[in-house]
């Protein structure tokens, strides 16, 4: 991330965010509910508890910003640079993005493929359901050769790089997404487009709703000198953390008891419950937190830390799908066994990726850069 003309501050809270961002995700990936694929509309079957409750709440709520956050970043960095050739800018994020996008899914291939050679392994990849095709094909080996060749290139084992991915696309396509933002007309257009599609959670492969959105988000804010170092008086961030903390409450009480109230329109007001939470939530932490974000970003560990957050959100998944269930039946002595896990397994992960990129960057320098995209140097 060059952030080099960005004044120092906000240069530190670009930093700080998107490490904040990546150790959110493994919590939220760390979630350990029976239904484990987080929407914005997931209803869980486990009723209300004190587990259930703090993991929805943060999983599924407070830590959902974390995404559009990182998107808008990206975009106005990328929209800084503009002196610079396009076709050298498009080539380095071809080197940064897609060459470790490409290495990091057929690492998840190699190491799922050979989990499943063991039965214990076969285990954890088949109820992890992370490769799961049908109710009859739950593994890798059930593959055909062009569906793990589809696994590879558009839909990795490590689920979470489709960040990566939709970026890629977003970064090729910034020429258009520039123009639609300052098109007087085309704006409008494009900006309504765009909203329509993360209002609808609507996507596909290449492109999908939050991204495009917050990404073009990011370079409108970039283009149009948009204040980001203070708050209008529109965006005071007191009204808006405390609008972010009820609707999040809100949204979870509603999720774990009020579907046999409510039908079928729970989904749709949790959704929509969802999309005002995000946007209250990145008020809320971009403006609010500017105190944690100075402690922390002058303490030298943190900041050296923060120069392992490609690793933690690369390596992160689906080890950590993988290892819920062995989780929970190590803990399952405990009172709030449930909760431990959602705490302890996401802080291990994030530790064992951490040291590992420390082994690999002091032993392999170039490997390390190549699988990180440069980063982290």
């Amino acid at each position: 991330m060059n952030t080099a003309t960005l004044p120092s501050f906000i240069s530190s809270k670009f930093k700080f965010w998107s490490f904040i961002s990546m150790v959110l995700l493994v919590f939220v990936h760390g979630y350990n509910m029976h239904e484990r694929y987080l929407q914005p509309w997931t209803i869980p079957d486990e009723g209300l508890s004190l587990t259930s409750f703090t993991e929805y709440f943060f999983a599924n709520g407070i830590f959902r910003f974390r995404i559009p956050m990182l998107f808008i970043i990206s975009g106005f960095l990328f929209a800084m640079h503009d002196d610079r050739p396009y076709k050298a800018r498009a080539g380095k994020r071809f080197r940064s993005l897609f060459v470790p996008y490409l290495i990091w899914s057929a690492l998840g291939l190699v190491f799922t493929y050979g989990l499943e050679i063991v039965p214990w392994g076969r285990e954890l990849v088949g109820g992890s359901h992370v490769v799961q095709i049908s109710d009859t094909r739950m593994l890798l080996h059930d593959y055909k050769w062009y569906e793990l060749l589809g696994r590879w290139m558009l839909i990795p084992v490590p689920y979470q790089l489709w960040f990566i991915r939709v970026l890629f696309i977003y970064n090729l396509a910034y020429p258009a997404i520039r123009w639609c933002v300052l098109n007087r007309i085309g704006r409008w257009i494009f900006f309504g487009f765009a909203i329509l599609m993360w209002l609808g959670t609507m996507g596909f492969v290449i492109i999908e709703g939050e991204g495009l959105l917050f990404f073009s988000l990011g370079v409108w804010i970039q283009k149009s000198g948009f204040n980001i170092e203070q708050p209008s008086r529109w965006l005071k961030p007191s009204i808006w953390g405390i609008l972010f903390i009820i609707i999040a409450a809100v949204k979870t009480f509603l999720a774990l008891i009020a579907a046999p109230y409510l039908g079928q329109a729970i989904f749709s007001i949790i959704t929509l419950l969802h999309k005002v939470m995000v946007l209250s939530g990145l008020f809320a932490c971009w403006f609010g937190l500017d105190p944690i974000v100075r402690w922390c970003m002058n303490k030298p560990w943190f900041v050296w830390l923060s120069a392992f957050a490609f690793m933690i959100y690369a390596m992160h998944a689906p080890l950590v799908a993988y290892c819920i269930n062995p989780m929970l039946r190590l803990l399952a002595p405990l009172t709030l066994s449930g909760l431990a896990a959602f705490v302890l397994l996401p802080a291990v992960i994030i530790a064992l990726s951490i040291g590992t990129g420390l082994v690999l960057r002091t032993l392999v320098p170039k490997v390390y850069s190549l699988l990180t995209g440069g980063r982290g140097m």
